[in-house]
């Protein structure tokens, strides 16, 4: 199989789907791997290293007339829906339930889409989760960063210091997004309050964490109770392949300190805050209602070493079962594999997907 790896275009984003090592083991399966030029180096990945790999080298255009399966990172942009052909077939993380256009383009050409964030194993989402904990780590970081009050906040130092109160940090969502934000949160001594539906992950926080962090269940009243003196809140919550359910509506933001910090690291998917929008790296935050949003859609790909390599680490056996097997046999033997597909044939195949989006092919 000949399979592409472009270089990504998101702002800021420096993250590539394949690595120098990823692009040995599938060539040595005797695949032919296409890298365009200069992808890898916001990783510290030379193209030398792929050539000697045994990848070519070659232009963005060429890349995608070649490939069977495009590897990305992140979602295509509107300046690459022309580059795909009929019946290619891609992987990356394609959150596609806020995005209707990149959605009809994938039906409109019958692309296989893929999507990292769907893939199940063991009702698990082992693609999703090294991003999620990269994300979750950073949340509390960055909203400590605009919490400063020359960066639009509330002036509070997080850790407190002695004979003053430290900072306070509402969590919403107890998965790895929320676990990783709850474990520095509580480095940075911050008071670490969880909120989520399910009693199981409340459970789990309490028992991973030994009763340092306090532990409700997601409710209106107590979003609206704790979120009056929150410091910084951390939207975590997921719906695999659909969107976000909003959480806090801008009407609640009237509640809330002025200068507190949103990080709403569910805005991939819409975001859980309706006051949320997509930003990136060069331009993250916003201010509503005196209320600071950080909303960065690709936050991981501030730590592009790390995360490329914890991402390939996850995807790369996917990739070399799709390659090694072709698409068509790898989608009717692999329950994984069917858990990522997202579109097919012109059809959407997610049914979270298919009803946040409200349609369901062409």
């Amino acid at each position: 199989m000949i399979i592409g790896v472009p270089k990504e275009i998101k702002a800021e984003e420096f993250r590539v789907g394949l690595t120098p090592i990823g692009v040995q083991d599938c060539t040595k399966d005797g695949h032919t791997i296409l890298i365009e030029t200069s992808a890898g180096a916001g990783s510290g990945f030379s193209d030398e290293e792929y050539r000697k790999a045994g990848a070519e080298i070659i232009d963005k255009q060429t890349l995608f007339q070649k490939a069977d399966l495009i590897v990305k990172v992140k979602e295509p942009l509107a300046s690459e829906y022309d580059l795909f052909r009929d019946e290619q077939s891609l992987f990356t993380y394609l959150h596609l339930a806020p995005n209707p256009e990149l959605t009809r383009l994938l039906l409109a050409k019958h692309v296989s889409g893929l999507a990292y964030e769907t893939l199940e194993h063991d009702g698990k989402l082992p693609l999703l989760a090294p991003m999620s904990e990269i994300a979750g780590r950073m949340a509390p970081l960055m909203a400590a960063f605009y919490l400063q009050k020359f960066k639009g906040g509330s002036g509070v130092l997080p850790t407190g210091v002695s004979g003053v109160r430290p900072g306070k940090i509402v969590i919403l969502g107890a998965g790895v997004v929320g676990t990783n934000a709850a474990r520095v949160g509580i480095g940075l001594g911050m008071e670490t309050v969880v909120t989520n539906r399910a009693t199981a992950g409340l459970q789990r926080i309490d028992e991973l964490f030994k009763g340092r962090v306090r532990t409700l269940p997601m409710t209106a009243h107590t979003l609206e109770e704790e979120i009056v003196d929150a410091d910084i809140i951390v939207g975590a919550v997921l719906v695999p392949g659909g969107r976000t359910p909003v959480l806090i509506t801008r009407k609640m933001l009237g509640i809330m300190k002025k200068g507190s910090v949103i990080v709403d690291v569910s805005v991939d998917q819409g975001g859980c805050v309706e006051t949320s929008r997509p930003t990136t790296h060069d331009d993250p935050v916003f201010v509503v209602d005196g209320i600071v949003h950080y909303c960065v859609t690709n936050m991981p790909g501030a730590y592009p070493r790390t995360s490329t390599l914890a991402l390939t680490n996850a995807t790369l056996p996917y990739v070399k079962l799709l390659a090694n097997t072709g698409i068509e046999m790898a989608i009717a033997q692999s329950a994984e594999i069917r858990s990522a597909l997202n579109t097919y044939q012109g059809k959407i195949m997610n049914t979270a997907l298919a009803e946040s989006i409200g349609f369901t092919g062409m």
